[in-house]
């Protein structure tokens, strides 16, 4: 699947992020969801277990910056900033927003 947004914007001060994709689907996705599922490598574990992220129920996205045309970086409130967000995981994480923080709170 080749998809891409074709709007990306914070909303509701960096509470959640806005994405519309070229097929016309739009998710809110929110800073925590993106903040506690993080693809930076020191979250997702890479040379480790992936990391289990606590209370980040109010942290904001304060910047987006584009990466290539293929993905964002987004830079949070407690000033991590290292993920890369790709087109296909942003999607994927709107379309599983539900299943993904369900997960993440029975883990904690």
């Amino acid at each position: 699947m080749h998809i891409t947004p074709t709007l990306i914007k914070k909303r509701e001060n960096g509470k959640y992020l806005l994405i519309i994709f070229d097929d016309n689907t739009k998710f809110n996705i929110s800073s925590e969801l993106l903040r506690v599922e993080s693809p930076s490598a020191d979250i997702q574990g890479h040379g480790g277990p992936k990391i289990l992220v606590r209370n980040k129920t109010n942290v904001l996205i304060d910047k987006i910056e584009p990466v290539g045309n293929y993905a964002i970086r987004i830079i949070f409130s407690d000033n991590h900033g290292s993920g890369i967000y790709s087109w296909e995981l942003l999607y994927d994480f709107g379309k599983n927003h539900e299943m993904y923080l369900e997960k993440y709170y029975n883990s904690l």
